[in-house]
């Protein structure tokens, strides 16, 4: 009876013992894990991965960390020039949230290669590049968690709220200083003055109504094309397809556009423009009868061209267009 007491409570400490070993052994991988990534981040903000690391520090558990991943294709045999784009705006929020006092374990950054890791591309089913996903601390990525880059852009400004909303992580960006911008304002400035200087005994074009229409005319062009969204939004100058090579430079939503798109709108809007001011000028010039019918056919061409080529870019943008009226 003594002997089978004895078996029992030995059983039962072994049972108790087995989940403490586990603990600690489980422990013990996470602080190796952490440790790891830590060490990668001090030496530069993007950890680069291929299939090893993907499988071992991200999908395998233990983890109490997110990693936000862009999986890319930077090499030049790639011709993926968005993905460089892409990539040094995310360049730019990881350094900002490494170097700043924020900094923590919670979340890291890393980049997947397609040549480095395409077993990774495989096994998540991804076929386009840049993508952005962010694998947070517990359970599987949600929809959420993928990177609408389409309608958001890859701006650092908009991943940073991106990464705020999917793990509560607020990142700062701080861009790295950039003197192009005051450069071309001073020698912007360098030339009116000159000019001024120059012009400074006749200053007539100043009060000139042309050169007012014209500048005013160039803003209006230039804000209606959409440059101010580019701006905010930061998106691609255009989308090449993985699978076909088709390079696309209409964006097929109404919520977003590429660079491209707004150098075309401005284009279209510049031409039916041109088109409207020599119809003006056909009707109220002393021009012979002659050059003002060629100002006239080429006034009315550049207007219904133009104009059409912009009423195709609306419906491919917005697919309900012709709208129809219901009557009941």
């Amino acid at each position: 009876m003594f002997y089978k007491l004895l078996i029992v409570v030995f059983l039962a400490v072994s049972l108790q013992g087995t989940p403490s070993d586990g603990q600690k052994k489980k422990e013990t991988l996470l602080s190796e894990k952490v440790s790891q990534m830590m060490e990668w981040a001090s030496k530069r903000a993007v950890i680069r991965m291929n299939g090893e690391k993907f499988r071992r520090l991200i999908r395998a558990p233990p983890r109490n960390y997110s990693v936000v991943i862009m999986f890319t294709a930077l090499q030049p045999q790639r011709q993926c020039a968005v993905c460089k784009q892409a990539d040094e705006e995310y360049q730019i929020l990881a350094n900002s949230w490494r170097y700043s006092n924020a900094f923590t374990n919670r979340i890291f950054f890393a980049t997947v290669d397609f040549d480095e890791g395409s077993d990774v591309f495989q096994m998540l089913n991804m076929n386009s590049a840049p993508t952005f996903i962010n694998f947070p601390a517990k359970g599987k990525p949600k929809r959420a968690d993928t990177y609408e880059l389409q309608v958001r852009g890859f701006a650092a400004e908009q991943l940073a709220r991106w990464v705020a909303d999917r793990t509560d992580v607020h990142i700062r960006v701080i861009r790295p200083p950039n003197y192009a911008g005051p450069l071309m304002l001073g020698l912007l400035l360098a030339f009116i003055g000159s000019l001024a200087y120059l012009r400074r005994n006749n200053l007539e074009f100043l009060f000139n109504k042309n050169v007012w229409a014209f500048s005013a005319l160039c803003f209006v062009l230039f804000m209606t094309s959409g440059q101010m969204w580019n701006h905010i939004r930061g998106p691609p100058y255009a989308h090449k397809n993985p699978n076909t090579g088709q390079v696309s430079y209409i964006h097929g939503s109404s919520q977003a556009q590429f660079v491209a798109e707004t150098h075309i709108v401005l284009l279209f809007n510049a031409a039916v423009t041109l088109g409207m001011v020599l119809l003006h000028e056909a009707v109220t010039s002393d021009l012979d009868i002659g050059k003002r019918k060629i100002m006239c056919v080429a006034g009315i061409g550049l207007v219904v061209l133009f104009f059409s080529w912009l009423l195709s870019i609306f419906r491919a943008k917005y697919h309900g267009y012709p709208y129809s009226f219901l009557l009941g």
